[in-house]
């Protein structure tokens, strides 16, 4: 029910995601806001996010302390509808909140108070809530942060390359599956690719293999799940280097284990994504 407020286990944390889903009501209010705060009362926002669908449509962001607001910072575009079902992603860092709509990086907002006081999450306004879940990022201490969009304007074009020097030893890239059907990250060394990932959903298969002098392997298909990624949803995929194997997880599940068939680890140092995604931020 809105209006919601409920505690943070534990407070938020670099690398904590939070998901707010849900949809915007049609039919009463012109405002809603996601608040994270200290306690209850409402007197100490650190982050006051506030979609308002009034004069064109804009979004507010503010933080209020001992009950006073501080500047508003004002994004002047309207990602959401009215009527209309939304995710909402907070990526907590340690300089600021990354804020996604589904699935497209939609604004920064710099810490203004440490953002290791806030213990409460606090919905309110024009809206009817699905659910809101929360996924530790720092489990998964990443070399590299990816993040993606479906919207038809990426941030990072697609495809993309980086080099890392030294190589990465883990990394980690969020994004989203546009409505076709094919895309792939690849992990090279040199001219071979040591790891490339492909999901394919017209096979409902996510293949690995490696190409050694132009020519795969043998492809690797098995699951221990269903396919993870879904048409048009966003995801991240996780992957840790080991000295025997790749361990890959999606979504905070581990999924497989992909041991190397190209042997010299230091020297796998570029990373490619091309395909039917897009990627709007690259964190190294």
């Amino acid at each position: 029910a809105v209006p919601f407020s409920g505690t943070i286990q534990g407070g938020l944390q670099d690398g904590l995601e939070i998901t707010v889903s849900g949809t915007v009501l049609s039919s009463s209010g012109s405002r809603f806001a996601v608040n994270f705060q200290t306690g209850f009362s409402g007197n100490d926002i650190a982050f006051h996010f506030n979609p308002r669908f009034e004069d064109g449509g804009y979004v507010v962001c503010n933080t209020r302390q001992n009950g006073s607001w501080g500047p508003e910072e004002r994004k002047m575009h309207m990602p959401l509808q009215k009527g209309m079902p939304f995710d909402l992603c907070f990526l907590v860092q340690s300089s600021d909140f990354k804020v996604m709509v589904n699935g497209s990086l939609f604004v920064q907002y710099f810490h203004r108070v440490p953002f290791h006081r806030v213990d409460t999450i606090s919905v309110n306004g024009s809206v009817q809530l699905s659910y809101i879940s929360f996924q530790s990022l720092a489990l998964f201490p990443p070399a590299l942060l990816i993040l993606g969009s479906i919207n038809a304007f990426p941030h990072w074009p697609v495809p993309f390359v980086l080099t890392e020097s030294p190589p990465c030893s883990a990394c980690l890239l969020h994004g989203a599956v546009l409505p076709a059907c094919l895309f792939h990250i690849n992990l090279c060394s040199g001219s071979h690719i040591a790891f490339h990932l492909n999901p394919r959903f017209d096979e409902n298969a996510v293949v690995r293999n490696t190409q050694i002098n132009n020519s795969w392997g043998s492809e690797e298909r098995s699951l221990p799940r269903k396919m993870p990624f879904v048409r048009g949803q966003s995801f991240s995929v996780w992957i840790l280097c080991d000295a025997h194997c790749l361990k890959v997880a999606v979504d905070g599940q581990h999924l497989f284990e992909y041991y190397h068939r190209l042997r010299n680890l230091p020297a796998i140092n570029k990373l490619e994504v091309g395909g039917d995604i897009q990627l709007t931020h690259v964190q190294t």
